[in-house]
């Protein structure tokens, strides 16, 4: 029992605390497993990307790491958005666009800069075309594999 000064406020102060630790990582926890190959690959519309991507140079990164926003508070939003499209492509069974939507494709393109700055830096024709994979097409997706065949390859 509190003591007469602090009741029990104390007691639902720290269980309200409790929780939304518990909730935070919980939250977590369900934003970076969303983010991994495996998740993405249980929507069959996805399972030819996952495929590419496993065997590509990129296979060590979690697909949000290029395919969403870094900053927090732009890729919750974005994921929500991206999320629903793919899972009403996935239960409707209609494919979705590919190559990626324009939107997609901008947030690829700056993730592309943002992680390689430094190699980006000794090009002299960075700005030739407007997106990386304009040059290193399919560069995540299985790059070996003639481009014909691919029905992830960009256009």
């Amino acid at each position: 029992m509190g003591t007469p000064r602090t009741g029990p406020w104390l007691k639902v102060f720290l269980g309200g605390l409790a929780a939304g630790a518990a909730l935070l990582a919980v939250m977590a926890f369900a934003m970076v497993s969303t983010d991994q190959r495996p998740f993405c690959a249980s929507c069959h519309i996805m399972q030819e990307a996952a495929v590419t991507h496993k065997l590509s140079t990129h296979a060590r990164l979690a697909c949000n790491e290029c395919h969403a926003p870094h900053n927090l508070l732009a890729k919750l939003p974005f994921k929500a958005q991206e999320g629903l499209r793919d899972f009403m492509g996935n239960v409707s069974g209609k494919d979705i666009p590919r190559p990626l939507s324009a939107r997609t494709r901008d947030v690829v393109n700056e993730n592309c800069k943002a992680c390689h700055f430094a190699t980006n830096s000794e090009v002299a024709s960075m700005d030739a075309k407007p997106y990386c994979v304009d040059c290193h097409r399919n560069m995540a997706h299985m790059r070996h594999k003639p481009i014909s065949t691919r029905t992830v390859a960009y256009d």
